[in-house]
């Protein structure tokens, strides 16, 4: 995510982080350097020039150049400035007061991800808030859009009204606002019609769809591959069109950041969701501070501990700790554990979220098959030697080998590490992250 700008940003203030003393000739240096590396990551030159402004304003103060550690408050002033850039404090959906269903209306153009957009959007509400959510299909010009629509909504377990692509699109809406409403739904998501580029028409028909079901938030969804172009699509909207924020989608994909830094300093608009995968739980809330700490590889804790959260209940967080004190610990436990982690997310993107581990890690990817070989060793055990993979001998592991598709050595490596994970988490009594790296990294 963002990692070229990353990388540039990081090694533009390398310097300045190690210097016990720093001058403004210092300062005036790395900010040259930062504003070319936002300048290649496409963000928008007046955006660049009043960041670095402020950055050098401030970071040349007398209360900077004579503390105890210069070049940390110089990176903190980065930090609050590039989260100031993105928006500040992160906003929240606007929701109904009242009887009626929250209603959003997503806006986008062709190929920006929209519909796709809409799906994740409704599993998001779904899945973290409980809420019963329904799509609403009037992309009737696109081929496909309303099946596209129809299949995501049933992956993200959201009801979806469509009409086929005869109807006029504004009366599609307004029949799905009253059918949920009947039907009692807390959340309505528009997928309105795109185009493959700003038009009159595209904008008129926003407007009486907008008209006609009065949405709480208009969301505009904007394609952060295509950078400066994305800023100039948004401005487009804002000034023919309100909306309220923006989703930005493919930030997992070759992004430079132009998109991120530059669309609420341009259009005054917060981005409220990012799209960081193809699947649909790979969507979450943006919060300007936390990708600030991920851009300058000061890791991003708190999403970590979300995604935790969301893996593991109360209930079975107990009983895994329960199981380590009293030594109970089995591969069994080793492999559920696994499946949680897996479910977070690439383990390589959960590692960079541990500060400081994006440096050590670097261009290197995690292996995400030393996992699935893991998992067929495990697999192929009977419930007795998971449960005490002490037993396992060399016959048993001859057996364990030819059902897993691996190696004698392989086996015997996964059950002294194992032994070795057991004794130290019996020794530390908490977490299973350090452990699963221990056990994936072993060769």
């Amino acid at each position: 995510m963002l990692e070229t700008l990353s990388d540039r940003l990081q090694s533009a203030l390398g310097d300045v982080r190690s210097r016990g003393h720093l001058t403004e000739d210092d300062v005036a240096k790395a900010m040259r350097q930062v504003r070319l590396a936002l300048l290649e990551a496409d963000v928008n030159f007046k955006v660049v020039k009043q960041f670095t402004g402020a950055v050098k304003e401030r970071a040349t103060g007398q209360e900077v150049l004579e503390a105890l550690n210069p070049g940390q408050q110089v990176v903190k002033i980065v930090s609050e400035e590039l989260t100031a850039l993105m928006g500040g404090a992160g906003r929240d959906l606007a929701m109904s007061s009242g009887k009626g269903p929250t209603v959003i209306l997503v806006a986008g153009l062709q190929g920006s991800g929209k519909t796709t957009a809409c799906g994740k959007l409704a599993r998001h509400l779904r899945e973290e808030t409980g809420l019963d959510v329904a799509l609403a299909a009037c992309d009737v010009y696109r081929p496909a859009a309303v099946d596209q629509l129809v299949k995501v909504g049933a992956q993200a377990g959201a009801n979806v009204y469509q009409q086929g692509t005869e109807r006029d699109p504004v009366d599609i809406a307004e029949w799905a606002l009253g059918q949920a409403k009947a039907e009692g739904r807390d959340v309505l998501i528009i997928d309105t019609s795109g185009r493959l580029h700003v038009d009159a028409e595209l904008m008129e028909e926003l407007a009486r769809v907008k008209k006609r079901t009065k949405p709480h938030d208009v969301l505009l969804v904007v394609d952060a591959m295509t950078g400066q172009d994305a800023v100039n699509v948004a401005e487009q909207f804002a000034e023919t069109a309100e909306f309220d924020g923006v989703i930005l989608t493919k930030l997992d994909g070759d992004v430079r950041g132009g998109a991120a830094l530059s669309v609420k300093a341009m259009t005054g608009r917060p981005i409220l969701y990012a799209s960081t995968g193809e699947k649909l739980d790979a969507f979450e809330r943006f919060h300007p501070d936390r990708m600030a700490q991920r851009i300058l590889g000061m890791g991003d804790v708190m999403t970590l501990v979300e995604k935790a959260e969301r893996q593991m209940d109360e209930d079975k967080a107990a009983e895994l700790e329960r199981k380590i004190r009293k030594q109970e610990f089995t591969l069994d436990d080793f492999l559920e554990q696994m499946h949680q982690m897996r479910n977070m997310g690439p383990l390589t993107n959960l590692l960079k979220m541990i500060p400081g581990m994006g440096a050590q890690l670097g261009d290197l990817n995690v292996d995400e098959r030393e996992l699935d070989r893991l998992q067929a060793i495990i697999t192929s055990m009977t419930p007795e030697e998971r449960a005490n993979p002490t037993i396992i001998d060399g016959s048993r592991r001859r057996r364990i080998a030819r059902g897993s598709g691996t190696s004698v050595q392989a086996v015997r490596r996964l059950v002294d590490q194992f032994g070795q994970m057991n004794k130290l988490m019996r020794q530390m009594q908490k977490g299973n992250l350090g452990a699963l790296q221990q056990l994936a990294g072993g060769r």
